[in-house]
């Protein structure tokens, strides 16, 4: 009997009487729909099955309330939806554009340093990523006409509204469950873990990731204690296991203990500007002979999230990687953590960091003091000249007048006879890379031959990059290598070289797009145009060869001796904690990597699930590698891999959100052998 009726509710009759009284309901899924659809083909470029009806589930479920509203009222609603829609499609349109994945709330505590990257956030602003603003203006046309056509049928009777909203409800019910059991358990934990956005966003949709991420924000807080103490069991057992395991010696250890370190961050220095030459000439020459003066790792890969800069000093100091949610130095500073500062405190270092910068700046004033650093240099330290002076570039004090500004600090923090571990951040290569006025002046055009009709052999000029983003980046790249040099120089002149140990690293990439590593890699001159890839000379710069370009250079250099040699295993950023550890002779604790010359299988795992080793690639995102070699990869071998990030993830995580150092440090036992 009950089949029946239910046979009877989907008839035709009824069938057109819900579309009928439903017209607007309707018209905002599809709304809905087309706003999850556009974001997708502007960002990630394509969409997937599942994603839609992941947001079609939060859109029924969002749009049934509609039925408890009057109905001259309900347009209101919907509108309101679709608006607020729209923004969120604006809002990870824009961050997108910086960081090739989208935004989290978490994040939302660090809207007040969009007033610092104003030139690089209005160089990003499109007109087209705006355009998610007529589909709620279409709406209200939409409801306009129906009105003046008087086209919508009022169904008044409470018990029709409660049926459709039983209905509605039923239908995302019935949509979510079918979800669910196609759901593979590695889809399942990817969801829940949520460390590669870009994939949430692609596999579930936009409103399912904002969901997803907004309970992960609060995740902490609402943390039941089966969770927890799952957590600290596997942070307990991990480091149990990992200290029992003996501290084995290498020709580096101890080399040198008692040494002053400097470490110079240069922000966006990747690593292809390494001996890159435009019509001959170097585009970094003091940075290539620093490089061939000292250890340079030239397969070295930092591992950051959505806090850059301030992920890449979390990560150097502590070993641990990013948060997955928010980043750790403006969301989770009030933790305890071991650092590099730290461990030289202990070893009787003066310790500090400068930036000419403000203090705010990703909170730098407040996490410093977690890290353990004595002083922190920053802007108000530095005689800091107005935006038309030509020693003020991009977000601030250039470079070259940073680092003579910092000499005089540097002489002093000497005077106290004792060892000093200092970070040296610099300012001036930030994108948009747009100060081309201020910069050196280096020529990005390129000169080539060509023969005429008559055989004759033509010199000539092309623009090349003259106007790219590539271009300008090149010569910001110049004039910050320019700057480095000079500092050195001034180094070497002040006795400041002396038993010290400079440590060179780029923060992270340049964020450039393919298509400007196709203008630098692929321009044929003779056609004004990039090469296909059938042409001579092609190289590939798509899918994972773009993601492996995004490596920078790591250098340990020292004044007094030579250390040149080239280091071509894949290093990770948390790698450098327990290398310096080794080499200045002192023990660290909770780092997730190991000292690049001990004797492990070199892994790097990135934030968002992806996997380097010298061997080969994991994406996580689509569960595929590529190899380095022609041996055959074993699948138990990327199985293994697959378990060592998830762990080393979870452990990283754990640590930050519930604070498990602090809190379960003295609890450490046994190992628990697996």
């Amino acid at each position: 009997m009950k089949r029946n009726k239910i046979f009877d509710c989907i008839n035709k009759k009824n069938i057109i009487l819900y579309l009928k009284s439903n017209i607007l309901f309707l018209v905002y899924i599809i709304m809905t729909l087309l706003l999850d659809i556009t974001l997708k083909l502007i960002t990630i470029g394509n969409i997937t099955f599942r994603g839609l009806v992941c947001d079609l589930i939060l859109s029924l479920i969002i749009g049934s309330f509609i039925y408890f509203i009057k109905p001259k009222k309900r347009y209101i609603y919907l509108t309101m939806w679709l608006f607020i829609a729209s923004i969120i499609c604006i809002i990870n349109t824009i961050y997108y554009e910086f960081y090739q994945s989208y935004v989290s709330v978490n994040l939302i505590r660090t809207a007040s340093m969009l007033g610092e990257v104003h030139s690089s956030l209005f160089e990003k602003l499109k007109l087209y990523q705006f355009i998610y603003l007529l589909y709620p203006l279409i709406f209200l046309l939409i409801n306009k006409y129906i009105n003046t056509r008087n086209k919508v049928v009022i169904l008044e009777n409470n018990n029709n509204v409660k049926k459709l909203y039983k209905y509605t409800i039923l239908v995302a019910f019935c949509l979510f469950f079918i979800v669910i059991i196609t759901l593979s358990k590695s889809q399942m934990t990817k969801f829940v873990k949520q460390w590669n956005k870009n994939y949430i966003v692609h596999q579930f949709g936009i409103y399912t990731y904002t969901v997803n991420d907004i309970l992960q924000s609060v995740r902490p807080k609402l943390t039941t204690s089966a969770e927890y103490d799952e957590a600290a069991h596997d942070f307990r057992n991990y480091y149990a296991c990992k200290w029992d395991e003996k501290n084995k010696t290498n020709e580096y250890t101890n080399k040198f203990k008692g040494k002053n370190v400097l470490f110079i961050h240069a922000e966006s220095i990747q690593n292809f500007l390494i001996n890159l030459k435009i019509n001959g000439k170097e585009v970094t020459p003091n940075i290539n002979k620093f490089v061939s003066e000292g250890m340079y790792f030239s397969n070295f890969y930092p591992q950051i999230s959505v806090g850059t800069s301030s992920d890449t000093e979390f990560t150097l100091t502590t070993g641990l990687l990013p948060s997955s949610s928010g980043t750790v130095f403006v969301n989770y500073y009030d933790r305890k953590y071991y650092s590099l500062p730290k461990y030289f405190n202990y070893l009787g270092y003066y310790t500090f960091s400068t930036h000419a910068n403000y203090k705010e700046y990703w909170n730098r004033n407040t996490m410093y003091k977690t890290l353990g650093y004595h002083d922190f240099y920053s802007r108000e330290y530095f005689n800091v000249p107005d935006e038309d002076s030509k020693d003020f570039i991009g977000l601030g004090l250039s470079d070259s007048s940073f680092f003579k500004q910092l000499i005089p600090i540097l002489k002093n923090i000497k005077i106290k006879n004792k060892p000093f571990y200092g970070t040296v951040i610099t300012l001036s290569n930030h994108s948009p890379f747009s100060d081309l006025d201020k910069y050196d002046d280096f020529d990005v055009s390129m000169d080539y031959t060509y023969k005429n009709n008559y055989g004759y052999k033509i010199k000539s000029n092309s623009n090349y990059l003259e106007g790219t983003k590539m271009g300008n980046y090149l010569k910001s790249a110049h004039y910050a290598d320019s700057a480095f040099g000079e500092f050195i120089n001034n180094l070497e002149k002040n006795n400041l070289l002396e038993n010290t140990i400079i440590i060179f690293y780029g923060d992270h990439e340049s964020r450039l797009a393919r298509s400007e590593f196709d203008k630098l890699y692929n321009y044929d001159p003779l056609t004004d145009s990039i090469k296909n890839s059938d042409s001579e000379g092609y190289i590939d710069v798509s899918g994972y060869n773009y993601d492996l370009l995004k490596n920078t250079p790591f250098v340990i250099w020292s004044y007094e001796e030579d250390l040149s040699k080239n280091i071509t295993d894949v290093m990770g950023m948390y790698d450098v904690l327990p290398t310096i550890a080794n080499m200045f002779g002192f023990d660290e604790k909770y780092s997730l990597g190991h000292d690049i010359f001990s004797d492990y299988e070199k892994i790097v795992v990135f934030p968002n699930g992806n996997v380097l080793t010298n061997n080969i690639y994991y994406s996580n995102a689509n569960d595929e590698y590529i190899t380095f070699n022609d041996e055959p990869i074993d699948a138990d071998y990327i199985e293994k891999l697959k378990e060592y990030s998830n762990k080393i993830l979870d452990i990283s995580n754990g640590i930050i959100y519930y604070d498990l150092i602090d809190r379960e440090e003295k609890l450490i036992g046994e190992c628990e052998n697996e």
